[in-house]
């Protein structure tokens, strides 16, 4: 079985509740078929997220790693083209972290792209009625940052073999008494989504 290492971050800026946590825990408890899973929630936390996931891969050395994130105020499930080595925190994190303009990694290049089939992963979303999109940008907070550091670790190490970041709307209780019209998604639609992604992940 190929194995899978599946990670979600903790609540953030006032939120209670994180999308990526709850459908990782979900996944946890009814993991997918023909798959060794693992998964962990990182906390939101500058210079502790990234450590604690690089050091799960060394551990475990996953064949495939999806990375999951909260992207409130958008309306689709979006697996994510590429990384880019700029950290500007537009809020804080939840230690206190605030970086403008900083790189994730000195030195490091530009940016990196997915090793996720991004377009087949979609096109498979779509077909099972999810909404979906490609999305070009990660933003630059924590997300991208460690997307960022994953990449980078993944060109100089060689492993995983497949790694790549998918970010997911609100839930629908998390809008719920947020004014305004705004897009989310059931727990229920994310987790079968994510299932998907893994499946995808896992076949190329």
């Amino acid at each position: 079985m190929t194995r899978v290492l599946l990670s979600g971050f903790e609540p953030f800026g006032g939120e209670t509740r994180n999308p990526s946590a709850e459908v990782v825990s979900a996944l946890r408890q009814s993991p997918p078929a023909a798959m060794a899973l693992s998964t962990v929630v990182l906390p939101v936390d500058r210079i502790a997220a990234g450590a604690a996931l690089l050091e799960r891969i060394a551990h475990e050395a996953p064949e495939v790693l999806v990375m999951l994130g909260e992207a409130g105020g958008r309306a689709r499930v979006t697996p994510e083209r590429v990384a880019i080595n700029v950290d500007d925190f537009a809020i804080a994190d939840n230690a206190g972290h605030q970086p403008r303009g900083e790189a994730v990694i000195d030195g490091a290049p530009v940016g990196y792209f997915s090793t996720l089939p991004v377009v087949a992963t979609v096109n498979d979303l779509f077909a099972a009625g999810i909404p979906a999109a490609i999305s070009n940008s990660a933003g630059t907070f924590l997300c991208n940052r460690v997307f960022y550091q994953v990449l980078h670790h993944q060109a100089l190490h060689g492993s995983p073999q497949r790694a790549g970041f998918v970010h997911l709307p609100y839930l629908h209780e998390q809008v719920a008494d947020k004014p305004g019209a705004m897009a989310s998604l059931s727990l229920a639609t994310m987790v079968e989504a994510v299932r998907i992604v893994l499946r995808r992940a896992c076949v190329g």
